[in-house]
């Protein structure tokens, strides 16, 4: 299994970072992937809780604990698997100059990404289509940038798209609470 997933991240690692890289997707690259950072993620998902209407403010507080529990999760298995950056193993990568100080595995942003893009395609599913896409070129933006390996980030969307599905199905009281709490009804 572990042959198969090392050829997996190879094969994808190299077509992603090396073999599509041209001028234009290293702007791109370098800036899309920011939207999957904590900053744009928290502002945006507290815009919606602060800003947004009755509906968004709910969407808002559960993209909060969706990504809580994501988050906690992903630091966890960094913490513990210590799985270094491509940059720092394999030689041939385009690493943009990025140096981060924690681990590989699993891509934070990734989870990020596809907890909030999940969370609002459950409650808005005509965006669906919209947030997913954006979330895959965020995944993929993570590979293309050195910063992941391709299976950091298909664990970073397991994880994601998981938390965010048990929080909208299994937590959905705790999300009322919090909103009655807040002196936010819909319910």
């Amino acid at each position: 299994m572990k042959k198969h997933l090392k050829a997996f991240d190879d094969y994808f690692i190299n077509l992603i970072n090396s073999r599509i890289k041209n001028k234009y997707l290293d702007i791109f690259m370098y800036r899309i992937t920011d939207l999957g950072g904590a900053i744009f993620i928290t502002v945006f998902t507290l815009s919606l809780v602060i800003f947004g209407s009755t509906k968004n403010k709910i969407i808002g507080i559960e993209a909060l604990l969706a990504l809580a529990i994501s988050q906690v999760i992903v630091h966890t298995l960094k913490m513990i698997l210590s799985r270094e950056r491509p940059y720092k193993i394999l030689e041939h990568l385009n690493t943009f100059g990025i140096d981060l100080p924690d681990y590989s595995f699993p891509s934070g942003h990734t989870t990020a990404s596809f907890s909030l893009a999940t969370t609002l395609a459950l409650n808005m599913p005509k965006i669906l289509v919209i947030v997913l896409i954006l979330a895959a070129i965020i995944a993929v933006s993570r590979v293309y940038l050195g910063v992941h390996y391709p299976t950091d980030v298909a664990a970073g969307i397991i994880i994601g798209v998981g938390c965010s599905i048990m929080v909208h199905i299994y937590l959905a009281n705790l999300v009322e609470e919090i909103s009655i709490f807040l002196k936010i009804s819909q319910f």
